[in-house]
């Protein structure tokens, strides 16, 4: 029930003209129970007792008086407009926040003034004049209290609304340093010094950018530490991670991005972030492309010889075309276990145990694909000057060519 309604259904009980009376018998008493009011907040909560800010224990007294001769005039007449004293504790609410003050002491001190308030009116109201039953004085009670807790969701209301513009404020913030952060051409250190004070970010001594994938229609937004900028906003989104090689930042992210993949760039400088992301794009477009296998986050430097032979593609296919020519009149399933065939055999030093234990088939059919090898290639494949070639091409022929090995 509304503190209005609570009003009129007490003077429902009292004679004609009866609470006019008693409000004007009430009044009386205000001054001596706002102080009194006052010198409790101020005895037992310890952000109110400022013996030496005189203008401080004026506000006080002054919110405290407004609040409860306010109550006073509605027992007079409960259609009184709240409005203007609304609006009063609603600031109060808004100047708590701009402090940078919790809510805490300011309720306490609500509901301390709501006991001096109504411990004095009910005590008033047995001495009036007019026939006060228990029953109404209950009322009353109440009806202080339902008061008060509409005193306290006002400046509740003041507060949220200031703590909220200021979670933007520090998003938009937040957000412009990110933007410059991986701008093209790289700022100056000096240039970052600033937006990073006033987007309350440390700059660290290294970074790295993870570009993120589009995310599932059902899927939850990214759980991450505050220390890690998000670019959620940017329409190829990303993040920025201080200190990547951190103890157990991987692990972090990967739990953080929870069901959207990402690509984890490599640790640069804080004024090269923007080579950083480019590579990580790169890396997750050839994740989505299914050129990079990945368990949900992408390490680019993990498959720099994938990235640095995928810039241009048309090259890539001319070069394996050639050098890997006598594999590509094979069917395409014998041309893609050949390849991955040669590919460990080149890194395992062409031992056929170890290459068998990698490729999980027998020793015996490693050295009959290796003789075939032989016969297609010669000694080209034993030879230190092309290995790298043959290592570089075979690496990524196969991820462009997943498909055909599981055939």
């Amino acid at each position: 029930m509304e503190v209005s309604d609570q009003l009129l259904d007490i003077r429902t009980r009292f004679p004609e003209g009866a609470t006019p009376a008693l409000a004007r018998s009430l009044r009386k008493h205000v001054p001596e129970i706002v102080k009194e009011a006052v010198a409790e907040i101020e005895r037992g909560i310890p952000e109110y007792a400022r013996p030496h800010d005189a203008r401080y224990s004026e506000v006080l007294a002054h919110a405290t008086e407004l609040s409860i001769g306010h109550f006073v005039d509605l027992i007079a007449e409960p259609g009184t407009s709240s409005a203007e004293i609304m609006e009063f504790f609603r600031e109060i609410g808004v100047g708590e926040a701009r402090e940078g003050r919790s809510l805490d002491p300011l309720q306490a001190a609500l509901r301390t003034g709501a006991g001096v308030a109504v411990r004095r009116l009910t005590e008033a109201s047995e001495r009036s004049a007019h026939p006060v039953t228990a029953s109404m004085i209950a009322q009353v009670a109440q009806a202080v209290l339902s008061y008060l807790d509409r005193l306290a969701a006002v400046v509740a209301e003041g507060h949220a609304e200031v703590a909220a513009r200021a979670v933007g404020e520090r998003q938009n913030r937040r957000r412009a340093l990110l933007e410059l952060l991986i701008a093209e051409p790289a700022p100056r250190l000096a240039d970052l010094r600033e937006p990073a004070r006033r987007a309350e970010w440390q700059l660290p001594r290294t970074v790295a950018a993870v570009a993120l994938g589009e995310p599932h229609p059902d899927a939850h937004p990214p759980s991450l530490p505050d220390e890690i900028l998000p670019g959620l906003h940017l329409e190829r989104p990303c993040l920025v991670v201080p200190d990547p090689a951190g103890p157990g930042r991987h692990q972090l992210l990967r739990s953080g991005l929870r069901d959207r993949a990402g690509a984890l760039g490599p640790t640069v400088a804080l004024t090269e972030l923007a080579k950083s992301l480019r590579w990580a794009r790169q890396a997750l477009d050839l994740a989505a492309a299914g050129v990079i296998a990945h368990d949900g986050l992408v390490l680019a430097e993990r498959h720099i010889p994938i990235l640095v032979m995928m810039q241009d593609r048309e090259l890539l296919d001319r070069a394996a075309s050639r050098r890997l020519a006598p594999l590509m009149k094979l069917r395409p399933a014998q041309r893609y276990r050949l390849a991955q065939t040669l590919l460990v055999s080149l890194e395992c030093g062409f031992n056929a145990t170890q290459v068998s234990i990698r490729l999980q088939v027998h020793a015996q059919t490693i050295r009959y694909r290796v003789r075939q090898l032989e016969t297609f290639f010669g000694d080209d494949i034993y030879d230190p000057a092309q290995r790298l070639e043959f290592h570089m091409l075979l690496h990524a022929w196969l991820a462009t060519h997943r498909a055909a090995g599981s055939d």
